[in-house]
């Protein structure tokens, strides 16, 4: 089992996912469980392409976090 960052952002029509580790691997959707559950399979895909075409498949590196500052 592999954990890859997934960074959400809304739009105008509801969301879109990518994830830094994944170059080219994005979804929509127009709720959050909708984009997070079409993530999940572009991820899949993506992956499965990777191995079809004999390309290494990336771990997850990337982390998140917030900091506070003044607004």
């Amino acid at each position: 089992m592999q954990r890859y960052l997934i960074v959400l952002e809304p739009t105008a029509t509801g969301f879109s996912a990518y994830s830094p580790d994944l170059t080219g691997c994005a979804a929509t959707g127009a709720t959050r469980p909708e984009v997070e559950e079409n993530m999940r399979q572009a991820i899949e895909l993506h992956l499965e392409g990777l191995r079809e075409d004999g390309e290494p498949v990336p771990s997850g590196q990337t982390i998140a976090t917030y900091v506070e500052v003044a607004a």
